[in-house]
């Protein structure tokens, strides 16, 4: 890819209460929620969270997995998330999401060093869950 014109827009995770999912990006991720309010009155179909100004968490109820018929197999898909996702932050920032997620009683794993990633090696990285299963990667290269 020689240009910048393609951005990562949207990852949907399957959730069983977006509500409550939305709560823990919000309050222990530290992630912007969106369409909260919609959703919760019933006017948004889920809600997100924003992870920068390019690109949101969609929180899909898994209730919804038998109308995901636009994609062969998709319905499928439901309680089988990907590997992880990964989130690139600034140096105090990680280490306050490891902080938020120790508070928490979220498992972490043991902090990795120089893996590799978009954008070269990053100097620490650890993995969580969210309460659906759902892993993510934490790092920074700074």
């Amino acid at each position: 890819m020689t240009d910048n014109t393609t951005r990562l827009d949207h990852i949907v995770l399957w959730v069983d209460d977006p509500l409550a999912a939305a709560g823990f990006y919000e309050k222990t991720v530290g992630l912007e929620p969106v369409r909260l309010t919609e959703y919760s009155a019933g006017e948004a179909p889920f809600p997100s969270v924003r992870v920068n100004e390019e690109t949101i968490l969609d929180l899909m109820p898994r209730a919804k997995a038998e109308r995901m018929g636009m994609v062969p197999g998709a319905a499928e898909s439901s309680g089988h998330p990907v590997n992880h996702v990964c989130l690139s932050l600034a140096a105090s920032d990680f280490d306050a999401l490891r902080s938020r997620l120790e508070e928490g009683s979220v498992p972490v794993s043991d902090v990795s060093r120089d893996s590799f990633g978009a954008r070269g090696s990053a100097r620490r990285s650890f993995y969580f869950r969210d309460p659906d299963g759902n892993v993510f990667e934490a790092r920074h290269y700074d």
